[in-house]
């Protein structure tokens, strides 16, 4: 077997050697563990720097479960390319929303998620204009809104309730990704102005 003394990891084109017997921690030093699309800090930094009011913080909260919901309740009624049913681990939600799409059927089901989609769309961006003062993220990186939302939501409440965080020094690292992004917005808005 061979010896793994002076072991080279490469990650993103930065080289770090691997010390045999002292673990490998989440942290800024470490690029190995932060390969672009999987940097959660990066994120929810993005996403945080345009949630920082807390009556926004609220609305999302409150807004952004049942916009993914009523998604859920319309593919239902889409023909899947593959049946994913005996997969066994793909969430199913708070409340099964498949039960409720068969309940309804189509046509009252499409009625229900278009009142819901634009009843929580409309209380979100107006969060964003009066309370927040500046435009949703979904402005400026459509993809990363849509994924990031329900996570951060997610991890915004068990923070708030239970101090939760992913891994240690991740909200701190987090705030002050948010805290540099915040300032630097603010330096473009200024520089817009004069």
């Amino acid at each position: 077997m061979p010896r793994l003394d002076n072991v080279k990891i490469k990650a993103t084109n930065i080289r770090k050697e691997h010390i045999p017997g002292k673990s490998t921690k989440f942290s800024q030093e470490n690029p190995m563990w932060k390969p672009g699309i999987l940097d959660l800090e990066k994120h929810f930094a993005f996403y945080g720097a345009y949630h920082r009011n807390p009556v926004n913080i609220v609305i999302h909260t409150l807004f952004v479960w049942p916009i993914l919901f009523t998604s859920l309740v319309l593919f239902y009624f889409i023909p899947p390319v593959y049946n994913l049913s005996q997969v066994g681990f793909l969430p199913s939600g708070f409340f099964d929303q498949r039960y409720l799409a068969a309940r309804l059927g189509f046509s009252l089901a499409w009625k229900v998620v278009l009142a819901a989609q634009l009843f929580c769309w409309t209380g979100q961006f107006l969060g964003h204009g009066v309370f927040e003062k500046r435009a949703p993220a979904l402005l400026d990186n459509l993809a990363q809104a849509f994924l990031m939302a329900p996570f951060f939501v997610l991890l915004e409440v068990l923070q708030t309730l239970s101090g939760y965080e992913p891994y240690p020094g991740f909200h701190a690292s987090v705030q002050a990704r948010i805290d540099a992004e915040i300032k630097e917005w603010q330096e473009k808005k200024h520089k817009k102005m004069s």
